[in-house]
């Protein structure tokens, strides 16, 4: 079967005096039956290609599958006056949302059945589910396009009735006024999908008759609305990359005038949470790794704040939960997360965890402020995700849960390491390993190495039961911990973004390079993954260092940076700026352009490559990667596989369900095990 060959239509994309022809922009016409056609011939020759892969893809999926537990449950978590769980039956692609009233032995009410709810569709997503504080109605945002808008439904939780109520176009997350009848949402502009304006919307009420309390005009900006822990404030939020501002109105008085706590200041990143008469404020304001402060709910402007945590150097600090008697800091030291507890009476501690690297987090389900229980979920590379109830007086740790890996699965037949990489300009990039035990550093194992590098989304070291189906054939996993993430404080994020972009290639390649010199792996076996803008970073490191690697898996990645950050329609360029640059500006132009991936196709030999997409991706359009593998075959010298896959039903974040999504992990699993010989 021959490959696919899209059309050549030059289009000249001209700015700063600079011309580029671009063959294949005609891809982003989504109603264009030629480029649906093409992308279905892309489909037709991957699956043709790989058709001797299919009894092992579906070997690997059903492994997969059976390893994760069919009728799993989560931890109930207590919230005004009711136990919350989310469950999985047998059988089933989506979860259960249920609550028991005072106690876990009471009648469990479902909320919403996923299984139901998403029988008519392809695609079907939850999200944003708040309940009214007379717990008797349940809002939540459903998205059947993949596309990340919702449309907001209503339940009557004591009648089991739907009601009329249904906002569409929106993010799908609401906050609820203390009166049960009002509610706060963000409407999406239906073009860019910007979240723009935060509405208020009265139960049994036309939506036109909604009013809207806040439109954010900045387009480099997005909005959101939320309620506070404390019940007493409805607050909105405006956030770029690099700067942050919020209001607040009483959730008693939901017709009344926001307040703004602090205008906002360019680079000036805060946070807010209340409690009792005051706000606590997380803020960057002359503190590159953060501060905590504190000011009254009257005096909340910046000259009032007082500090209460002070900046450091070494240690960033994330995030605060708030308690009576406790304040609990997520801290970030030489790339882990440690939690720390501060007692309002007595001495702070933190807790202490055996592994060498891990993750551990505090809980979205600590929703009580009168308890001396922390909830905290722990994994590692080998240990599986767990759930304990830790308490901040005793200081005794209780097993809550642990997920369940069906099978054989024991974490004794794991090792993982944690090894500190010297970058070419001297900065240590830490990388995080795991392979089956009986792994031996003589050049022989495939080893797959994944990385982010972007918004400072840190990588941490995280267990994966899908995984094991690599490690079980003789794989090593490494994740690169370069800098655009935040791993190392917020310098590491600074010095991979913008004008420092290049640093989070040469990262990856350093460590890479390392890897291969100590007999990790060697070139014949090493394979480079990323997805999104860690499908961009791929896509340069491919350019620049195509040698390297046997084999490139790229997610839905973000490859067409010079022409997307220039046109302001497409969903999310604006508030982009702060991460990339603006190439409206030349010297953020002519940076870009250096290192896009698509612009730096050349004519020259490259890897075996495959890219995921899906058609109504909201994130990456899909034809970025379509235009990229058109352009690549066009130039490549090479008889190597090029492969795209498009998932004609999804997004983003791929097919929904629990195990659906499990099928394209078969695929890349096995675009692998093929490369290697091992089908």
């Amino acid at each position: 079967m021959q490959a696919p060959l899209a059309n050549k239509q030059p289009k000249v994309l001209s700015i700063h005096d600079d011309q580029r022809i671009d063959n294949y922009f005609w891809l982003n016409e989504r109603e264009n039956q030629e480029v649906i056609q093409y992308l279905e011939a892309e489909n037709a020759y991957t699956k043709h290609e790989l058709k001797h892969t299919e009894d092992l893809q579906e070997t690997i999926y059903k492994e997969i599958v059976a390893r994760i537990k069919p009728d799993d449950v989560s931890v109930p978590y207590k919230d005004n006056g009711y136990y919350y769980i989310v469950r999985y039956e047998k059988g089933g692609e989506y979860p259960i949302y249920a609550r028991k009233k005072g106690s876990l032995e009471a009648a469990e009410e479902i909320m919403l059945n996923g299984n139901e709810l998403a029988k008519p569709y392809e695609y079907y997503n939850i999200g944003g589910q708040s309940v009214s504080l007379d717990n008797r109605y349940l809002a939540y945002g459903e998205d059947t396009v993949s596309r990340r808008i919702y449309t907001i439904r209503f339940k009557d939780l004591f009648t089991g009735e739907m009601l009329e109520d249904e906002i569409p176009g929106t993010t799908g997350n609401t906050a609820w006024a203390n009166d049960n009848q009002t509610i706060f949402y963000t409407l999406k502009d239906p073009t860019t999908l910007r979240d723009y304006k935060v509405m208020r919307h009265q139960l049994g009420r036309p939506i036109s008759e909604d009013v809207a309390v806040f439109e954010e005009k900045d387009d480099t900006f997005l909005t959101f609305v939320y309620k506070s822990k404390s019940d007493k404030y409805i607050i909105i939020g405006s956030y770029a990359n690099e700067s942050q501002e919020y209001r607040v109105l009483p959730a008693d008085k939901p017709e009344g005038i926001f307040k703004l706590i602090q205008e906002r200041i360019h680079g000036h990143e805060y946070e807010i949470a209340h409690y009792q008469d005051q706000f606590y404020i997380l803020t960057n304001w002359d503190a590159l790794n953060f501060r905590l402060m504190v000011t009254s709910e009257e005096k909340t402007q910046r000259e009032n704040w007082k500090e209460i945590i002070p900046h450091r150097e070494d240690v960033l600090l994330e995030d605060v939960d708030i308690f009576k008697d406790f304040l609990v800091l997520s801290e970030r030291k030489a790339g882990i997360t440690q939690i720390r507890v501060l007692p309002h009476e007595g001495e702070e501690h933190y807790i202490k965890f055996a592994e060498e690297a891990y993750t551990t987090y505090t809980s979205s389900n600590n929703v009580e402020f009168d308890t001396d229980v922390l909830r905290i979920g722990y994994t590692s590379m080998t240990t599986p995700n767990t759930v304990y109830d830790y308490n901040m007086r005793t200081r005794s740790m209780t097993l809550m849960k642990q997920q369940e890996v069906i099978g054989d699965f024991s974490p004794e037949d794991y090792a993982s390491e944690r090894l500190m990489v010297q970058a070419r300009d001297g900065a240590l990039i830490p990388v995080s390993l795991v392979y089956r035990k009986g792994f031996e550093k003589n050049g022989k194992a495939p080893l797959l190495l994944y990385g982010y590098g972007s918004y400072g989304h840190s990588m941490e070291p995280y267990f994966s039961p899908a995984r094991l189906s690599l490690l079980d054939r003789g794989f090593v996993f490494a994740i690169a911990h370069i800098r655009g993430g935040e791993e190392m404080g917020r310098h590491w994020y600074d010095n991979g973004k913008k004008l420092h972009k290049k640093n989070t290639f040469y990262d990856f390649i350093d460590c890479a390079e390392h890897l291969l010199s100590n007999q990790y792996s060697t070139r014949q076996h090493l394979y480079a993954m990323g997805g999104s803008a860690g499908g961009l970073l791929v896509g340069a490191v491919m350019n620049l260092r195509p040698d390297l690697w046997r084999g490139v898996l790229a997610a839905v990645p973000f490859v067409d940076v010079i022409t997307t950050m220039l046109d302001d329609s497409i969903p999310l360029t604006t508030g982009e700026y702060d991460e990339w640059g603006n190439p409206n500006e030349k010297v953020y132009y002519e940076y870009i352009k250096s290192y896009s991936p698509y612009d730096n196709v050349e004519v020259k030999n490259y890897p075996s490559l495959l890219v995921t997409t899906g058609l109504h991706d909201s994130q990456v359009q899909y034809w970025e990667p379509a235009k990229w593998v058109a352009k690549l075959r066009e130039l490549k010298t090479d008889n190597n596989l090029l492969l795209l896959h498009t998932n004609m039903e999804a997004g983003h974040g791929g097919a929904s369900g629990r195990f659906k999504r499990y099928k394209e992990t078969a695929l890349q699993y096995a675009f692998m095990l093929h490369l290697e010989g091992m089908v």
